[in-house]
């Protein structure tokens, strides 16, 4: 039997790199997965230091739950990274010197056909980051509107194509229960009159359901919006994203408040007189080829990285 392969974390020492300015404050790794952040951020960290993970699957909180075992600076809880702000003080910490964010699914996650979110395995039509909570993706799927679904696929999927899908989605299941994943990928398959070239027709379909069912836009904002708070002056936020809807989330807030105090357009003021918030922190960094080379699913991971203005 062949022994399965850990994952590979993506932009490991980038990402480390960025987040660690500080080897005695509190960090926190709000995607925990399999650890690959969280130990590396640990080799960074002096005695006095201290990181929580945080992470919505059982699994990772498993793998958590050994790391703390073995490492009295680390703690692990389960739930949504938008909760960062209610377990820091389990870190007996009052600001953090670095918050990271790895987003989308993980390696492990995709490749485990129970879990629900690869169309490349059959498995059931789950899709839940927690599957012990909430509505699995089957269960949405058999009670939304036609609309509902069409919403969702063309909002989070960006596909042209979402009320064909939606239409075919609702007229199958008229027919028969959408339980199974390579099922719902027939369907979407067929639906789909124009294919993108190295893209399966149902990419589009699988990650608009995952981002809905999971609400991970909803919980990025809200993380975000928290870090404002929770991050001391000079602290990092560090967010490695994996498609344009993650990203833009991201740019457009580190924008936002990086620019200073949003004030009426003709109002006279001098550009010392703003407050920033946030300092962009360099340009994006997309993953080196070599990277690619050893990984693939790190083709389309972006990071950006801002730090927390110092008071005036």
């Amino acid at each position: 039997m062949t022994a399965r392969r850990e994952p590979e974390t993506v932009m490991l020492r980038p990402a480390v790199s960025s987040l660690v300015t500080d080897r005695a404050d509190c960090y926190v790794d709000g995607t925990f997965g399999r650890g690959g952040h969280s130990r590396a951020i640990l080799q960074e960290l002096g005695e006095t230091g201290r990181l929580l993970g945080i992470d919505a699957d059982p699994r990772a909180i498993a793998t958590g739950h050994e790391l703390a075992a073995s490492d009295t600076r680390f703690k692990i809880r389960q739930g949504s990274f938008a909760d960062t702000q209610y377990w820091l003080s389990e870190l007996d910490c009052k600001e953090l010197s670095g918050l990271l964010l790895d987003l989308g699914v993980s390696s492990p996650q995709l490749d485990e056909a129970e879990r629900g979110f690869s169309f490349m395995h059959d498995g059931p039509l789950d899709m839940r980051m927690n599957p012990e909570a909430g509505q699995s993706a089957a269960q949405w799927l058999a009670s939304a509107e036609e609309k509902e679904i069409a919403d969702v696929i063309f909002r989070y999927g960006e596909d042209r194509f979402a009320r064909r899908v939606a239409r075919a989605i609702v007229r199958e299941r008229d027919v028969t229960p959408i339980t199974g994943t390579l099922q719902l990928a027939e369907i979407v398959k067929h639906a789909n009159p124009a294919w993108e070239k190295h893209k399966h027709p149902a990419t589009r379909a699988f990650q608009a359901i995952r981002i809905h069912i999971n609400n991970e836009l909803g919980a990025l904002q809200q993380v975000l919006d928290g870090a404002l708070e929770m991050l001391r002056p000079g602290g990092r936020l560090v967010v490695i994203s994996f498609h344009s809807l993650e990203d833009r989330l991201v740019k457009q807030f580190i924008h936002k408040h990086s620019k200073g105090d949003d004030l009426p357009r003709h109002l006279p003021v001098m550009a010392s007189q703003f407050q920033p918030v946030l300092r962009k922190v360099g340009k994006a960094i997309k993953p080196t080829n070599e990277e690619v080379a050893a990984n693939p699913r790190a083709r389309s991971a972006i990071m950006r990285v801002a730090e927390k203005a110092q008071q005036m």
